[in-house]
């Protein structure tokens, strides 16, 4: 059975210091959730940038951050900027039950036989609750959580400027893309594109 994983985060938890509230626990600055946090408490042992294949798109709504929430779809073409974080397998099952809104514990371990298996596994219908294994790193297995929609079966939302900056500073800390990159990327991204330019996202980014 695996016991390390890397949590490969392609929205706002690309921020270490936006994943650790889902780690440790307690209120982001400016949140409008408090998280309950994982069972043990470790940070990361390493965050490292990777590259996947697939897409980022922005829908739904976000009652945290309000706008499109990012998913990830990896049919699609294209690539995905993310940063893999290297946790327990009980940590991850923590961060995802958070991100279904149940309470992380015994009762919510995830069993990740198929996804591991079969590289995707839908626990349910809900936005974060389909498994996905789009690789391997120093061989432990790159896990994260998606919709089990793909990208054009719903409508894109535009998402917030706090959101996008939260996205494009954890990628920019990552150290493998400078800001223009990040921000072209972004631009490009269906929910995104046509309502945030280049030069707006690259404004929020900072010097």
């Amino acid at each position: 059975m695996t016991t390390e994983v890397w949590y490969t985060s392609y929205g706002s938890n690309t921020h270490v210091d936006r994943l650790a509230h889902y780690i440790v626990g307690g209120t982001p600055p400016g949140g409008a959730r408090t998280y309950p946090g994982c069972r043990n408490r470790r940070l990361p042992t390493a965050s490292v940038p990777v590259e996947l294949k697939g897409a980022l798109y922005f829908a739904t709504e976000s009652p945290v951050w309000t706008g499109g929430r990012a998913f990830y779809d990896p049919h699609a073409e294209g690539r995905v900027l993310a940063r893999a974080h290297r946790i327990t397998a009980e940590q991850f099952s923590d961060i995802a039950a958070q991100e279904m809104y149940r309470e992380p514990g015994p009762d919510t371990d995830l069993d990740l036989t198929e996804v591991l298996r079969d590289g995707r596994a839908v626990l349910g219908d809900g936005r974060y609750e389909t498994l996905v294994r789009p690789g391997t790193l120093d061989g432990l297995p790159m896990l994260t959580f998606t919709a089990p929609w793909g990208m054009h079966d719903i409508e894109w939302n535009t998402p917030s400027a706090d959101y996008l900056r939260h996205l494009a500073a954890g990628l920019l800390a990552a150290g493998a893309w400078d800001a223009a990159t990040i921000a072209a990327y972004l631009a490009s991204c269906p929910g995104a594109a046509g309502h945030w330019t280049e030069q707006r996202i690259r404004a929020l980014i900072g010097p």
